[in-house]
């Protein structure tokens, strides 16, 4: 288990820190659409990379370039405007460096998104000590292979971190990387379904994890 005040954050950014689902559903409904193709169950795609979830579930896109699928997705996904916060979000990361805990973001969207989504809508970019994007593994959620990364950038040790995630495989991803406790905010996914993938606590956003950390003010 993670000490009280954990060495690090490990946080997730779709549906975590911004409010950015939403959007991207938006993105994939019109990608389909505009192909002829049947929408499928968009929870398949949450927290994972697009062109993992299109090299392995079946689909009308098989036997496509899973790399070209995920780049015309993300055609749909206007560039310009940053996604808004999820409540709590800009002051998570700053009480949590003022604290003294490291901060690093897990995710499986690119550097401009990550970007745009961070140093324009967030504001914290300069604050992130550790980005892991989609680039930087070969093995997308809900392989631990971004969290492992993470940790080992940090050089800390998996157990005295905790993460937060909105999704079932970003939570898997987490646990099965030794992760000492992991929360879940249900911006995407309701509690249950955070909790079964092994989330041990459940907020509605992320303005009581500061709190529920011992952080901040």
């Amino acid at each position: 288990m993670t000490p009280e005040r954990p060495e690090a954050l490990l946080l997730d950014l779709d549906g975590t820190l911004v409010d950015s689902e939403p959007l991207h559903r938006e993105a994939y409904r019109q990608f389909f659409a505009d192909r002829g193709w049947e929408t499928p169950d968009l929870s398949l795609f949450t927290g994972r990379r697009a062109e993992d979830v299109f090299a392995t579930e079946p689909g009308p896109w098989t036997g496509s370039d899973p790399a070209e699928l995920s780049a015309g997705v993300m055609a749909y996904v206007r560039g310009d405007v940053a996604p808004d916060p999820v409540p709590g979000a800009e002051e998570l990361v700053r009480d949590a460096v003022s604290s003294g805990v490291r901060v690093a973001v897990v995710t499986s969207a690119g550097p401009d998104w990550v970007e745009l989504s961070l140093g324009v809508g967030l504001d914290v970019l300069h604050l992130v000590e550790v980005l892991v994007t989609k680039e930087h593994v070969v093995d997308g959620k809900p392989d631990p292979a971004g969290y492992l990364l993470a940790c080992r950038r940090l050089g800390t040790d998996p157990g005295r971190c905790v993460a937060v995630e909105d999704s079932p495989a970003g939570v898997s991803a987490a646990i099965a990387a030794g992760v000492g406790a992991v929360y879940g905010v249900r911006t995407t996914h309701p509690a249950p379904e955070l909790v079964a993938a092994g989330a041990g606590e459940v907020y509605p956003d992320l303005t009581g994890v500061a709190a529920a950390l011992g952080i901040g003010r």
